[in-house]
């Protein structure tokens, strides 16, 4: 079978701490310094007031590792993995949130990516998509995922936002720990080999004398049926 992975986007893909400062910095008017102590809710609340009259503003993330992301995809491609992108993203002036979270993955060389809104529970989710992984930059988020479904669970804390106190409470609670998403592919490769190595002797068998050489679309496949104009 093949492997169901499943992606978080903000903070494991996309940028979004800074995207939000700068959002912040066009509302008020003024430098944010990082360091200082977070805005309060009142001042969240009007960012995201100024975040959902601005066009295709999830567009304009940029991503951590924009390599890895096309990297990503390559795997994806090479061992058939099925992957889904998982946003609770609100929705901003423009194109509709997953429309908009499309776009950006196939700008960073992920081409027809699955993306679901979802603004509920990542457990049901994960049990609901059958997924063998998911990684997360929430460890809510993973908690919820290894207690509500088979999936296992990845927590990104990247070097900025490193907390070893969180990082303990994750391994403690059964949740890998990464830094990037270049720590991660690996991780992935490794679980691919381990899946494939217990699909038992009699499937294999089968492989062996039913399987027939596939064709498959190049690295791009709108290069070979682009879309109507």
């Amino acid at each position: 079978m093949a492997l169901r992975l499943g992606f978080d986007i903000d903070g494991v893909l996309a940028d979004f701490r800074t995207a939000f400062r700068l959002a912040a910095e066009e509302c008020f008017k003024r430098e944010i310094d990082e360091a200082a102590d977070p805005m309060p809710p009142s001042e969240i609340k009007r960012v995201w007031a100024h975040i959902a009259r601005s066009s295709n503003w999830w567009m304009t993330l940029r991503p951590h590792e924009p390599q890895e992301i096309a990297r990503l995809y390559s795997l994806s491609r090479a061992g058939h993995w099925e992957i889904f992108f998982i946003t609770n993203r609100p929705a901003s002036g423009g194109d509709a949130v997953q429309f908009q979270t499309q776009w950006w993955l196939e700008q960073q060389g992920f081409y027809l990516p699955s993306v679901l809104t979802c603004p509920g529970s990542r457990g049901d989710l994960a049990n609901a998509l059958r997924l063998d992984l998911v990684v997360d930059d929430q460890l809510v988020n993973c908690a919820e995922i290894v207690g509500a479904s088979a999936a296992k669970a990845i927590l990104m804390l990247r070097p900025d936002e490193h907390d070893e106190k969180l990082a303990r409470t994750a391994v403690d609670r059964g949740i890998g720990v990464v830094s990037s998403l270049a720590d991660t592919l690996p991780v992935l490769g490794r679980v691919h080999d381990l899946l494939s190595s217990r699909r038992g002797r009699l499937l294999r068998l089968s492989d062996w004398f039913f399987t027939k050489p596939h064709e498959t679309l190049p690295d791009n496949p709108r290069t070979s049926r682009p879309l109507e104009q």
